[in-house]
């Protein structure tokens, strides 16, 4: 019987882990640059 490559499973997991990840900053950033959508939690105050 063949044994199982847990190292390739490991790096299906973290593939799927980036891209999800990636996905979220990106609508994070749709929604920021969504004109009219004010949140100042988002974007922070310059400070000058």
């Amino acid at each position: 019987m063949a044994k199982t490559n847990y190292s390739y499973e490991k790096r299906q997991k973290e593939l799927a882990k980036k891209k999800k990840k990636d996905e979220k900053k990106q609508r994070k950033q749709e929604k920021v640059a969504i004109p009219g959508h004010e949140d100042e939690t988002l974007i922070p105050p310059a400070v000058e």
